[in-house]
């Protein structure tokens, strides 16, 4: 019978890469997935950016073994002929397998109902303080709370994402439009758009949107040379503005993560009110709808424009925490240039990745989120097992001789900022030609 199957080679199954031509290989089983993408629950970025390639690891840690069984459907009847399974990826399908085995995917513990009480506790103490004191100081309080209840918000949203909060996917859908569009005003729909797309191709300089900040942060010179953003669809343009901003990357670096949130209410309303393909755009356009009114009403009910103000600050301020958290578990990390590859699947998310170590006092400060490298792995994982697989994890690491960076959160910071100042002082060398901008081109060309 082993005769009778048809096979194709590794580079014949890279010619099927391109929209409406949509292969993969799983376990050595060749799939059209050119159909699929348009429903696939996350998103076709995904299957695009690994089409043409064998993508057993990143199915092992985006699925449960219930997916297993949608695959028939999808057969091409081929499979692929001279593909290697490395020891790295040996040793991870049989981690994952054990991980499963002991039930630690279906074991949520009780970090989502404790973040949901924060939530509605905090929620009730910034509406009180606003609407029944007078005080400065007790509406500056508000307005942190406020920015911690962003945090938490953001954690649950994330968390339902990765469908771990529920055993059901709507009831995780619904908790994502709750904790993300209607409490914090960023759009679950955008957050899917991007985070995909950011663990598939982990440090990816032009395929993961979580570097690509131009022209106002560049990670890496190579940015300096344009490059062209496969995620965005277009130049990331290194001109004399982004010279200039990212000569001072390493000044600016904790201003702009306090405001930070601007962008991401502003890339929310791009993405709803573009013409693209949105899933649910309808009820993401609702929640934020919901958001844009309890939120300027609370400040609203505020007694002048200065504690107005005041208030908004101190809010994007303490929720500039989580924004620099998530930078710190990549900034620093190794990239590269080109897309993503599944055959090395284990090694990308442990180059590209950093934890935070802290205690276990502190995991509901980074919502799990410190253990950057073992989510990253296994994205499906409540994070209440992350401390418990993170051994295990670093075992490996050093197994295969592989980078696993755990440091502290000023540790971090510093690595951070180190990355920055480098990339900032390589800007500044004005023997390094930057391309002409088009204001300069029109003012020089048509006078």
């Amino acid at each position: 019978m082993e005769g009778e199957r048809k096979y194709i080679t590794c580079e014949e199954l890279k010619e099927h890469n391109k929209p409406g031509d949509l292969w993969i290989s799983i376990q050595g089983k060749v799939y059209n997935v050119s159909d699929w993408a348009k429903e696939h629950p996350g998103g076709d970025t995904i299957l695009f950016n690994l089409a043409g390639q064998e993508v057993t690891d990143a199915f092992i840690a985006y699925h449960p073994s219930t997916a297993w069984q949608y695959l028939n459907k999808l057969f091409t009847g081929y499979y692929l002929k001279d593909f290697k399974v490395s020891e790295v990826s040996k040793d991870y399908r049989r981690m994952a397998s054990e991980f499963s085995r002991l039930g630690l995917f279906e074991k949520k513990g009780h970090g989502a109902m404790y973040s949901i009480l924060i939530i509605t506790t905090l929620l009730h103490l910034v509406v009180y303080g606003v609407l029944k004191s007078e005080s400065v100081l007790v509406h500056l309080v508000c307005g942190m709370m406020l920015g911690a209840l962003w945090i938490e918000g953001a954690y649950i949203g994330h968390d339902a994402g990765h469908y771990q909060i529920m055993s059901s996917r709507k009831c995780n859908d619904i908790a994502q439009i709750l904790a993300g569009n209607c409490l914090t005003g960023i759009s679950i729909a955008w957050w899917k758009w991007t985070h995909n797309a950011h663990h598939i191709a982990c440090n990816s300089l032009d395929y993961d949107p979580d570097l690509q900040h131009i022209p106002v942060f560049a990670v890496s010179t190579k940015f300096f040379n344009s490059i062209t953003s496969i995620f965005y669809g277009r130049e990331l343009k290194f001109d004399p503005v982004a010279r200039f901003l990212i000569s001072y990357q390493h000044f600016t670096y904790y201003p702009v993560m306090v405001v930070g949130r601007v962008n991401l209410f502003i890339q929310t309303f791009l993405l709803l009110f573009s013409r693209g393909n949105v899933p649910h755009r309808a009820l993401n356009i609702m929640g934020i709808l919901v958001f844009w009114t309890w939120f300027p009403l609370l400040v609203s009910c505020l007694p002048t424009w200065s504690e107005r103000v005041m208030f908004v600050l101190a809010s994007f301020t303490v929720t500039a925490l989580q924004h620099i958290q998530f930078t710190l578990n990549h900034f620093s990390g190794d990239t590269y240039l080109g897309p993503p590859t599944s055959s090395d699947w284990f090694e990308k998310q442990a180059a590209g990745t950093l934890d935070i170590s802290c205690s276990t006092r502190m995991d509901w400060f980074f919502g799990g989120l410190q253990f950057q490298l073992e989510h990253h792995l296994f994205p499906r994982l409540p994070r209440c097992q992350l401390r418990t697989i993170a051994p295990t994890v670093k075992d490996l690491c050093k197994k295969h001789n592989l980078p696993y960076r755990s440091l502290s959160f000023w540790e971090a910071n510093m690595s951070t900022i180190r990355t920055l100042r480098t990339a900032a002082l390589q800007a500044r060398d004005l023997s390094n030609p930057v391309p002409k901008n088009l204001v300069w081109e029109a003012l020089n060309t048509h006078g």
